[in-house]
């Protein structure tokens, strides 16, 4: 819960940051600039709020690493969803309106997460999860987007220390295997989730694991 919460103001803060012209800068998800990414933050943060909103009955279904559907297909940016949010975002016209909505609903979506009960159970994606297991599950969200926010914005913050690692941690319990020590946190990340194509050095370190990369999350 509690790197929930410091993922995610870290995250809110980097976009505060921004300069008009980064938001037209490409970001490190396919076929998005940042403007497209924070927009897509804004629906995370709605999403994060009604799934906290929406109560559960029985066992969980889903935990925190559970919770992703793993394909090993990367993004195009053409999907229908996606094509929506390159739309949504270019209707703000002006990169404040867009700051403005997702510090409005983010700092929302951090307070919900705050006075949650970690072990009460909520419904998303028709699964059943704790709230601990879904926000835990967000921790690796908030951290992916953050680098792909700075993916080609060098002079921003990127995510904070303990969230890169939980991340790292989470992605190898999804993956059943470990990225090689050589690896910092924020490469595992980058190459587990193809986001960055591994050099042939690091393609022999990584072994048989290469064989089941890209581990793509949706």
């Amino acid at each position: 819960m509690t790197l929930f919460s410091s993922s995610w103001a870290a995250l809110r803060a980097a976009v505060a940051g921004l300069s008009d012209d980064d938001f037209a800068r490409p970001s490190g998800c396919a076929g998005w600039l940042v403007r497209d990414l924070v927009c897509h933050l804004v629906i995370d943060a709605q999403d994060v709020l009604i799934t906290l909103a929406t109560p559960a009955e029985g066992e969980p279904t889903r935990d925190a690493l559970t919770y992703w559907e793993v394909s090993g297909t990367p993004p195009t940016g053409d999907d229908d969803l996606d094509a929506l949010t390159v739309r949504l975002a270019a209707a703000y016209r002006e990169p404040r309106l867009l700051t403005f909505h997702l510090d409005d609903v983010g700092s929302a979506a951090g307070r919900a997460a705050d006075l949650a009960d970690p072990g009460m159970r909520v419904g998303t994606r028709d699964q059943v999860l704790t709230a601990g297991d879904y926000l835990s599950a967000y921790v690796l969200e908030w951290t992916l987007h953050h680098l792909d926010l700075i993916a080609h914005l060098p002079h921003v913050p990127g995510p904070p220390a303990a969230g890169l690692a939980r991340s790292r941690a989470m992605l190898e319990g999804i993956a059943g295997a470990p990225f090689p020590a050589s690896f910092s946190d924020a490469g595992a990340l980058l190459t587990g989730t193809g986001r960055r194509a591994p050099s042939d050095a690091e393609r022999a370190e990584l072994g048989g694991l290469a064989e089941r990369l890209p581990l793509v999350l949706g």
